[in-house]
């Protein structure tokens, strides 16, 4: 009996989204009367950082503190539609659609100041701290709070948007079927380290080793989180929840929750 060592690889090319239809999602955005800015994209934060994500688009398009925008996660009676959290779709689809409404906000609020300033909209800038100046001259500003303010209260103007993301249609070759159902994909590719007791059937996971295209990182800390996650889900399944083959036999498994085994961050292993 003796402690075997082993090592597995796997790989995946996965589209990102339902890839056919569209797959459309929708958001809005207004100005409070104190210059925040509450966005509405109906995409359910399941806990996979929807709501940081999305504050973080609006907050760098509209080019304010992010501090400063506030997200509503309304539901499909009272919010603009989307088709769901799922498919890894969120800050892709939803994303891009925060990005249009949180730009035609924008615009109404350089408009306002541009009034407010006496200057041409073009003229104007956001230094992301709560300020619009004008190019070239920053002391000629006034706040992002100021704006708000002037045209909810005095020009009788919205600061808001809407925005949508519609995937464009792909027609199939009719010869070949040949198509183009989706606009980007998430590459990865992992390999474990691991030791198995030949008598017992323990399984030790020494080393977990992967890597990811993904893109620009919005939020490079919740991005970490999610691999190192979805890794662990994987492990979770392949030593807790798989039934075959039925080594140890399936008698000695969980009957219920309160026997249920899965991993714990105690057990997460060194990237």
């Amino acid at each position: 009996m003796a402690i075997q060592k082993g090592r597995g690889f796997a790989c995946i090319n996965y589209p990102i989204g339902m890839n056919l239809g569209g797959d459309p999602s929708q958001a809005l955005i207004h100005s409070t009367p104190d210059g925040k800015f509450m966005v509405a994209p109906s995409s359910i934060d399941l806990g996979q950082g929807m709501k940081s994500v999305t504050r973080q688009i609006a907050s760098e398009t509209l080019g304010i503190p992010v501090a400063d925008v506030y997200v509503d996660m309304a539901d499909s009676d009272t919010g603009p539609h989307c088709m769901g959290s799922f498919a890894s779709r969120g800050t892709h689809r939803v994303g891009n659609a925060v990005i249009r409404a949180a730009a035609e906000a924008r615009k109404q609020m350089m408009e306002a100041a541009a009034e407010e300033l006496e200057v041409n909209a073009t003229d104007l800038d956001t230094d992301g701290t709560g300020n619009i100046h004008v190019k070239g001259a920053p002391s000629r500003s006034i706040t992002v709070a100021e704006t708000a303010i002037a045209a909810q209260f005095k020009q009788g103007r919205t600061l808001s948007g809407r925005g949508i993301f519609l995937m464009p249609p792909s027609e199939a070759d009719p010869e070949t079927g040949d198509m183009t159902p989706v606009i980007c994909f998430a590459h990865a590719a992992l390999v474990i380290d691991l030791e198995v007791d030949d008598e017992t059937g323990d399984v030790t996971v020494n080393h977990i080793n992967s890597a990811y295209e993904v893109g620009r990182a919005l939020n490079p800390k919740l991005v970490e989180q999610q691999l190192i996650g979805g890794a662990w889900m994987g492990v979770s399944h392949a030593l807790c929840e798989t039934t075959e083959p039925c080594y140890p036999p399936r008698d000695h498994g969980p009957e219920d929750f309160n026997t249920y085994l899965q991993p714990g961050p105690g057990q997460i292993v060194p990237p």
